[in-house]
């Protein structure tokens, strides 16, 4: 039989995080439970029931062809802009929306979900092994929302795993068991391939455009490009495809046409007076109109008519043994200057409200704060200058402490604006053109060949459908 391939297939698909294995014996909730209710607690499930509902039937086409079929498994997108896939022992597959956005059809995203059913299947999660992973998701949160280590709450064993995928062997087996399962199912076993091909373009693209680390793992690291096992794997696994062509369980490019791109709250984004940062999964509501910046450190509010008036700054601390916030006030953050203050209650956080000395300046008030957030420690020093109201101060204070709130996915929607949209590119069109207008902060020609599998020096084709970001 002869497979005719969809033409607009790219070489983009994306291999694996992995694994978790399973907690101590005894326990009443499987781990991979205990992360789907902790990223459902911290909106960490990307918004979209048509997504979820896609990955879902994909991966169940794909389990009927497998070991498991009759077993329940369970498929979930992760709000998270970084390309990633992730399996765990007890069944549950997590795809992000990052990894989404570069995939170019139905059969790319089914080679993705099969490496992860192949995992498990073939028992590999059970062999690789690593504790206390839960009570820190939004630390995992932070993690493939950004890719950067400083942010994540996990242990060096989770980022470990995180970056280092199975080993070569295993990851091999996956794309054999994988490649099969995709041709018994109807899809082209060659999509396992492009996927090798986009890989080594993204890791390119760090090395030589961003000037980043790769960044990934698993078969990042351990596939050679020309693989002779591989493609010997992949090439042994046509002999599985049906006599006839299956339809697609969805319309791919339809559901593209609007996806969420790329994450810029990830390191933190000003909307009006309020803050967004959601890798940390925090929201903080400044006073009405206050002029609002942030760096790398610290978010710093000023009052309209400048710091004379009145200023805020809020930092995260890193968390250290829980301590009630006023011992941390003494014992950690090593304050001698406060000169009252009391512990307090705020969103049902722990919290410490305190007034310092100020006799040595010009100030009128000046106040600090410390918050318990989940694992984090929020710091707010305020300065009420000599042209501002100590008592509007103080109640503006306050209500800054009280606004910190957890990000939801009507926050996330207002942070993050930019989707991606299909067009048909036209004659003579060119990813410079493109790119003239994109919202894409950096690198934005360069993305949009990445985007469309044309890395490092490929244009449009007249006729194809190009993903563009608005």
């Amino acid at each position: 039989m002869k497979r005719v391939r969809n033409p607009l297939n790219s070489r983009f698909c994306v291999a694996v995080m992995t694994a978790v294995a399973l907690a101590a014996f005894g326990a009443v909730a499987s781990p991979g439970s205990k992360m789907v209710k902790e990223l459902e607690e911290n909106d960490g499930f990307y918004d979209d029931e048509r997504w979820q509902r896609y990955v879902t039937e994909i991966g169940e086409r794909l389990l009927v062809h497998t070991p498991d079929r009759g077993k329940k498994y369970h498929f979930y997108v992760i709000d998270g802009a970084i390309l990633n896939a992730m399996a765990m022992p007890e069944s549950h597959i997590f795809v992000s929306r990052g990894l989404l956005a570069y995939v170019r059809s139905e059969d790319e995203l089914a080679s993705v979900i099969g490496h992860e059913i192949a995992h498990i299947t073939a028992r590999h999660v059970r062999q690789r092994r690593m504790t206390d992973l839960f009570g820190k998701s939004v630390g995992f949160l932070s993690a493939i929302a950004t890719g950067r280590r400083e942010l994540n709450q996990l242990s060096n064993q989770l980022t470990s795993v995180v970056t280092s995928g199975y080993g070569r062997e295993m990851e091999l087996e996956a794309d054999r068991l994988g490649a099969e399962y995709m041709a018994k199912a109807g899809y082209n076993p060659t999509a396992v391939m492009d996927m090798l091909h986009v890989l080594m373009d993204q890791a390119l693209f760090n090395r030589q455009v961003a000037g980043r680390p790769s960044g990934y793992h698993g078969l990042f690291a351990s596939h050679p490009k020309q693989d002779k096992r591989l493609h010997d794997a992949v090439t042994y696994s046509q002999q599985f495809l049906p006599d006839e062509l299956v339809d697609p369980v969805g319309d791919f490019w339809n559901l593209m046409n609007g996806l969420v791109y790329g994450d810029e709250a990830a390191r933190g984004l000003v909307r009006d007076s309020t803050y967004y940062h959601s890798a940390l999964r925090v929201v903080i509501e400044f006073p009405d109109k206050w002029q609002v910046g942030y760096s790398s450190s610290r978010v710093n509010g000023i009052a309209p008519g400048g710091a004379g008036i009145g200023a805020i700054s809020v930092m995260r601390h890193q968390p250290v043994k829980r301590k009630s916030p006023a011992k941390y006030v003494t014992d950690v953050l090593k304050r001698d200057d406060v000169t009252s203050g009391t512990e307090v209650e705020i969103n049902g956080n722990e919290a410490y409200v305190g007034e310092v000395d100020t006799s040595a300046s010009n100030l009128q008030l000046g106040l600090i704060g410390v918050l318990y957030h989940r694992n984090d420690v929020f710091f707010f020093k305020g300065e009420c200058g000599p042209n501002g109201d100590p008592e509007t101060f103080r109640q503006q204070f306050r209500a800054t402490m009280d606004a910190l709130r957890p990000m939801s996915q009507d926050d996330l929607k207002i942070a993050n604006s930019q989707r991606i949209e299909i067009i048909v590119a036209k004659p003579g069109q060119t990813y410079a053109e493109l790119a003239h207008n994109s919202p894409i902060y950096e690198f934005p020609e360069e993305t949009l060949r990445l985007l469309n599998g044309d890395h490092p020096n490929g244009e449009p084709r007249a006729g194809d459908y190009i993903k563009v970001v608005r």
